[in-house]
């Protein structure tokens, strides 16, 4: 079943100048795995094609089975120096709740808030 992120996961960010950082939380252990497997660097910034425009860093923290990244170059500037309101850590962060995942019919009993 390929459902959007946020069944599978919740996100935290924050920014500093022309930085952001976003946090990727499986909602449970054997979630995490799909994440490490399909939401590599790459496709985190592919799913902002042009928005960030530095390099993208992907830290794995399996012992609370998260995903870090840091990509620069991804608030126009910085918050104080964009006219874009909206570029900033929180806004990039819920965006990726859109992202895709593939998760196979043994863990969809996992999955949060699918409707139905």
């Amino acid at each position: 079943m390929r459902v959007p992120l946020r069944h599978v996961a919740h996100v935290r960010s924050g920014d500093k100048g022309d930085t952001v950082n976003v946090l990727v939380a499986a909602y449970t252990d054997e979630l995490y795995p799909l994440l490490v497997d399909q939401l590599t660097a790459a496709r985190f910034a592919g799913h902002y094609a042009g928005r960030v425009k530095g390099p993208v860093t992907r830290f794995e923290v399996p012992a609370v089975s998260m995903l870090n990244f840091v990509a620069g170059g991804a608030l126009g500037g910085g918050v104080s120096r964009s006219l874009n309101l909206d570029n900033y850590g929180k806004a990039l962060s819920s965006a990726l709740l859109s992202f895709e995942v593939d998760v196979p019919d043994s863990l969809v009993a996992q999955l949060i808030g699918l409707p139905g």
